[in-house]
């Protein structure tokens, strides 16, 4: 096993780092183009993309990258892998075009298709959240003392946190059946930080992500307490199949929150 608490610490300078390439561009304006799956992709995310891979390469040359602007692995090759970083250099780039600062960057490690030890850091608004198994979850605020969080207890009526720029007829349904709620909407993966800090209670998606999208807000969930799993209760695992699409899944502190 890995030190995982040591590991998260040799991290640090790298997501401060590629925060730091993803501000330069947030200031100094943009262009913005589409991949194929028009999802649209900036300066921003390839600029990021550089230094984490090369921080990655540098502390764990040995760990196998999977990265959302790097070109995959094919199957055959990745199928063998028991270890490897799951990457998005720039989650919630619609948000970052928009310019409301609700975007991050997502680095975990995942072992035997498990997430162990995440990283999300919110450059904009000066946070970090990091959370291992076995060691817990924390928060930095701008540079502050690391904080320790975990999830809330149940309340009533449930703090229900979902996407800024993914909605579904599916998800309205599920809510629906939860009954009485407090709803907020916010980008990228700061979703999963809220419930891992007491902020919400739960997070359901209905709808396609990738493995980059969930890793690190898993790792962190599940260190603070919480819990990411299918509707049919199974946790959400990683490069198991040549598909890196997740389907759906709901996040949450307490299973006691989940609509019936």
């Amino acid at each position: 096993m890995r030190d995982l608490r040591a590991l998260a610490q040799a991290l640090m300078p790298i997501v401060a780092d590629a925060g730091a390439a993803i501000m330069r561009v947030y200031d100094a304006g943009f262009t913005v183009q589409h991949k194929e799956d028009d999802s649209p992709l900036t300066l921003a995310d390839l600029d990021s993309q550089r230094v984490i891979i090369a921080g990655l390469n540098e502390v764990t040359p040995e760990i196998p990258i999977l990265s959302e602007e790097s070109a995959q692995a094919p199957w055959a090759e990745r199928q063998s892998w028991r270890e490897l970083w799951v990457v998005d250099p720039l989650d919630g780039t619609r948000e970052f075009v928009k310019r409301n600062g609700e975007f991050t960057v997502n680095i975990a490690l995942v072992q035997e298709h498990e997430p162990l030890l995440g990283i999300v850091a919110a450059p904009a608004l000066g946070l970090l959240y990091w959370g291992a198994r076995e060691a817990g979850a924390f928060s930095h605020h701008r540079g502050a003392a690391r904080r320790p969080i975990k999830v809330s207890p149940p309340q009533n009526p449930p703090r229900v946190i979902g996407s800024r720029s993914h909605t579904s007829p599916q998800t309205a349904a599920y809510l629906a059946r939860l009954g009485p709620h407090v709803m907020t909407a916010i980008g990228s993966s700061l979703k999963f930080c809220w419930v891992a800090e007491g902020r919400a209670e739960l997070y359901p998606r209905f709808g396609p992500t990738s493995e980059w999208d969930t890793a690190a807000g898993q790792a962190l969930l599940e260190a603070a307490g919480g819990h990411v799993t299918r509707p049919d209760g199974h946790r959400l695992r990683y490069n198991c199949r040549e598909s890196l699409i997740n389907g759906d899944f709901l996040a949450f502190s307490d299973p006691s929150v989940l609509a019936p």
